[in-house]
């Protein structure tokens, strides 16, 4: 049986019954077997938006070698009496212990946060009354940060094709949609992800795996290179490995590791805030129309070099979504975006934030633990300036002009919003790049400075980097690995998993 792969062009709308047809006619076959490998939007040209896919056909009309699947990660099984500590259950710490426990290891979960549909509850109060559950919010919990969110599952990490076949399988055997396989930007959806996560945790607990839920990494105990206990809210646990996967924004485990030696150094990040546009005018501006059959919303990818020192970018771009209060902690004020599988609000929202590095942001060679003081220090400043969860915000042409904002606006932000001369808020550096990047987006998107700039967005990814040898092991540690975005090493939910994997695999190979 032959294959061959061709590249289709194809109406936003298009059938199943109309690409069927388009293959047997390029191809002049009439039994085959056909799956599309990638698909993206080509909307270069306004006249002419359509999807630009490549198609793998098998067919015994076909010549040519016969079709060879590509490799699937292999995890031996073999019954063990080792056990493993996984603390954090994101994408890296989940995806650690399902290898983990298939193994044959007897892993062991714990989680500081509620399981997703208690912390779903937590949430909807949180938005509701502005009351905070430290573990119950859009940062800790089931899932980690990402179940809250976009569910994008794009990833520029090289050398894990293996691994990211294992997670989007998983993902598509949990309910995601098999669209996933193949778009160029895939996404999950917070509304699926909800119910994804939830499965996940039946697969894992099913094969033997256990999970601890409001249970909080306290301290940690080492004898002669290696962990021995956890100490946790609920007692002292014992293993014969540990991975912690707490992600980027729980500081006080940073803390804890760094009191016991673990070596942490600094690297680039970035800061900035929230812009949102009404999601038609970003439809306008993209397509030339408010609607597009067949295409769910319009989206943006923007870069520009600003100061000619830092670059600015957008990030996470959440499509007819919303913005959240993602604070970790009670006393700190950040957001972030999340929207659900149709993409279908309101609103468009997207980071924009210019990249720094630590020394650059304290004018001297800043320390990890100096990094994640400064940060800190910055995240309460913004709950201090509205004195709860509003979030200050001004017009993107008041944030170019420096002009003090003046007008109520309609946002999709749930606790409310205070005028604010933002530029004053966000680091200096940061602000002043920033102004010269809003006024090149605004050259590259029609409309775009009619939006507004909200909040304060300081997670898109960790700013400290973990000391770790090439068996991912940290540096002076046998049997501790620090692991996804929380490591420095990963961001965002595929390559996060793949680290969590590959971190497992070291010790299962």
């Amino acid at each position: 049986m032959g294959h061959k792969t061709i590249t289709v062009k194809l109406p936003t709308d298009y059938s199943d019954h109309e690409l069927h047809g388009r293959i047997a006619k390029m191809l002049r076959i009439n039994e085959f077997s056909f799956h599309i490998t990638s698909k993206s939007l080509d909307a270069r040209k306004k006249s002419n938006i359509h999807w630009l896919t490549k198609i793998l056909v098998i067919s015994d009309e076909l010549r040519g070698e016969k079709y060879v699947a590509p490799e699937k990660l292999v995890i031996p099984y073999i019954k063990r009496n080792q056990k493993a500590i996984v603390v954090g259950s994101g994408p890296a710490g989940f995806f650690a212990a399902f290898t983990l426990q298939k193994a044959g290891y007897q892993t062991t979960i714990i989680e500081r946060g509620a399981k997703v549909e208690d912390r779903e509850k937590g949430i909807s109060y949180f938005e509701t009354t502005g009351m905070f559950d430290s573990n119950k919010n859009y940062a800790f919990g089931e899932g980690g940060a990402g179940t809250f969110s976009d569910g994008k599952l794009t990833s520029r990490t090289k050398r894990i094709s293996k691994e990211k076949g294992f997670i989007l399988s998983s993902y598509i055997e949990a309910g995601a949609p098999k669209e996933i396989e193949y778009l160029s930007h895939p996404h999950l959806g917070s509304n699926n992800l909800k119910i994804i996560v939830k499965n996940l945790r039946k697969q894992f607990t099913d094969i033997g795996g256990k999970i601890m839920f409001n249970t909080m990494l306290q301290d940690i105990r080492t004898s002669n290179g290696s962990v021995t206990q956890a100490i946790t809210s609920e007692g002292i646990l014992d293993a014969d490995y540990f991975f912690i996967a707490s992600g980027h924004s729980a500081y006080e485990t940073y803390k804890m590791l760094m009191s016991h030696g673990v070596l942490f150094g600094t690297k680039n990040f970035a800061i900035g805030s929230r812009i949102e546009h009404p999601q038609k005018v970003i439809n306008l501006a993209q397509w030339g129309k408010e609607e597009l059959p067949g295409v769910k919303a319009a989206e943006y990818r923007l870069t520009s070099k600003g100061n000619g020192k830092q670059n600015i970018f957008s990030f996470c771009m959440c499509p007819g979504g919303t913005i959240v209060p993602a604070t970790p902690y009670q006393n700190t004020n950040i957001v972030n975006g999340m929207s659900n599988y149709n993409r279908d609000g309101e609103y468009a929202n997207s980071a924009v934030v210019a990249g720094i590095h630590p020394d650059q942001l304290l004018n001297k060679e800043a320390t990890a633990l100096e990094t994640i003081n400064v940060l800190e220090k910055l995240e309460m400043s913004f709950f201090n300036y509205s004195k709860g969860y509003r979030i200050p915000y001004c017009g993107i042409k008041d944030f170019i002009l420096k002009r003090e904002p003046f007008k109520k606006i309609d946002t999709s932000y749930p606790l409310g919003t205070i005028p604010a001369p933002l530029w004053e808020l966000l680091p200096q550096k940061i602000s002043n790049a920033m102004r010269l990047g809003l006024k090149d987006f605004n050259n590259k998107i029609r409309g775009f400075a009619s939006g507004n700039i909200m909040g304060l967005e300081s997670k898109t990814s960790a700013p400290i980097q973990v000391r770790r040898e090439e068996n991912r092991l940290c540096t002076g540690f046998k049997n501790l690995y620090v692991i996804g975005e929380g490591s420095g090493f990963s961001g965002g939910i595929i390559s996060s998993a793949a680290d969590g994997i590959k971190s497992a695999m070291t010790i299962i190979d």
